[in-house]
């Protein structure tokens, strides 16, 4: 059975199809068969698929592919536009999930209540090479290049990741813009003929500069850290600072609004803990308490965040087979209570929590 690099863009979409025409005029590509009555195309063991619909609601696309082609989907990159209040133009890279909704809450921007699909190991390369191509290409610095925090579907059980040009419809339809996505993918996934899989050759390293492309994940990264990032904004600064650096391997990354808590302060007063202060949390003296002093009583503290941490955890376990995985927490965008809380909790379960240094985070 063929194994391959999937690459879903779409027609509503001119930063999706501006990108994957950009990307088939670099090269010779080769019509491939209709899947779904939807066109498709070939380079090595890369494919293209053209949808003309959402594809943030595409769900099981790798798993469809597999079942009308019989190749197995080893990641899927998805192309798309990225949409921001500040309108502010970029290149925005992330994993893709819905983690903080209940089982019983309707995505209003695909996914599946409560999952996440396995971050694709290429997405902190990726990044990197996406700074150095807009850096060359004279987009720095209007542009901003950075992460996005885990979000939106649609669903695959297969490593998965967004490309996505900001913020306007006026960058969506740049053909300036499209070229250096496409050069990203082309480069990126080895399709210039660098020999690896997207290439037709076989997997070599876990080096960006190996010949399977950049940021490719083999078992010879076995036990080398991969940074799942907890808290912070929608564009996970912290977590960029990080990211951005050589070497460093990166899995999913959930933002503050994607951990819901809440302090039930009734209960903390009933425990003894006073409610360490009310819903703002901060950490308080009484070392007693349910709240404060770091002996925080994790029953006092509603909401999904653990289902989210550890749905984050095996996902990228998943996307990073025989990884360490290492949480690195925007320390300073949790109150008090909310900090101790996940900390606690992440040493119950035994996961490994960085200090927030580069160092953290290198083989």
């Amino acid at each position: 059975m063929a194994v391959i690099t999937l690459i879903v863009a779409s027609t509503l979409d001119p930063a999706s199809i501006g990108p994957a025409r950009a990307l088939r005029a670099l090269g010779a590509w080769e019509s491939g068969p209709c899947v779904e009555d939807l066109p498709t195309w070939r380079r090595g063991n890369t494919r293209l698929w053209q949808f003309d619909s959402k594809i943030i609601f595409e769900d099981m696309a790798d798993e469809r592919w597999e079942h009308a082609t019989g190749e197995r989907v080893r990641e899927v990159v998805f192309l798309s536009r990225h949409t921001a209040v500040s309108l502010r133009p970029a290149f925005t890279v992330h994993p893709i999930g819905v983690p903080h909704l209940g089982p019983n809450e309707t995505p209003q921007a695909g996914g599946r209540p409560g999952k996440t699909s396995p971050p694709c190991p290429r997405i902190a390369a990726f990044l990197r090479m996406m700074m150095k191509i807009a850096d060359a290409r004279g987009f720095l610095p209007e542009f901003e290049v950075t992460f996005e925090a885990t979000h939106h579907g649609p669903h695959v059980e297969t490593p998965a990741m967004f490309i996505e040009i900001g913020s306007t419809e006026e960058y969506w339809r740049r053909e300036d813009c499209a070229a250096a996505v496409a050069e990203l993918c082309w480069e990126g996934l080895g399709l210039d003929g660098g020999g690896g899989p997207a290439a037709g050759g076989e997997q070599s390293g876990v080096d960006d500069a190996s010949a399977a492309g950049i940021g490719d994940w083999t078992m010879a990264a076995a036990e080398t850290p991969v940074l799942v990032g907890l808290g912070g904004g929608h564009y996970a600064p912290r977590h960029v600072d990080i990211g951005k650096q050589e070497g460093v391997w990166v899995g999913h990354l959930i933002s503050g609004y994607s951990l819901p808590m809440e302090l039930d302060e009734e209960a903390a007063r009933q425990r003894g803990g006073g409610g360490g202060g009310g819903g703002g949390g901060g950490g308080g003296k009484n070392k007693g308490g349910a709240v404060g002093g770091g002996d925080i009583d994790l029953d006092c503290i509603k909401g999904r965040w653990r289902e989210v941490i550890k749905e984050a955890w095996s996902s990228t376990r998943r996307g990073f087979p025989g990884g360490k995985i290492v949480f690195n927490l925007d320390s300073k965008s949790f109150k008090s209570w909310q900090r101790q809380a996940i900390l606690k909790f992440l040493a119950a379960e035994g996961m490994t929590v960085g200090k927030g240094k580069v160092e953290d985070f290198l083989p």
